[in-house]
């Protein structure tokens, strides 16, 4: 039961983000979703409802890179690796969305890589 309640819970914080958080054309919307084993990150324009870039744990290019090494470095990775595709697709300014997470661990290395990687929000 516990677990159902902590998902409905970041469910609803997730909502009250999504409120506010909107990916348009000129600033589109890192979305972040966080599970247990790996971390995704998207670029997203709502207004399309299209994805600019993306970029996983799971991705070729830095899944040999990632082995053996700590969620959040394999965060940070993720983050630089997004941070250059969205930059490749012409995109530099995003609005974050956590996606009811905590600014922190994980979430934070990630919005953090994808800083040092050019892209700004």
């Amino acid at each position: 039961m516990e677990k159902n309640k902590t998902r409905l819970a970041r469910q609803r914080r997730h909502v009250r983000v999504r409120n506010k958080v909107e990916g348009t054309n000129s600033r589109p919307r890192l979305c972040v979703f966080r599970s247990l084993n790996h971390i995704y990150a998207q670029v997203i324009d709502d207004i399309q409802g299209h994805t600019l870039a993306a970029a996983s744990t799971l991705d070729q290019e830095i899944k040999g890179e990632a082995n053996g090494k700590a969620k959040t470095a394999k965060a940070e990775l993720v983050g630089s690796l997004v941070a250059n595709r969205a930059l490749s697709k012409g995109v530099t300014q995003v609005a974050f969305d956590r996606g009811g997470y905590k600014y922190h661990g994980r979430v934070k290395a990630l919005a953090e890589a994808a800083r040092q990687g050019g892209l700004k929000f």
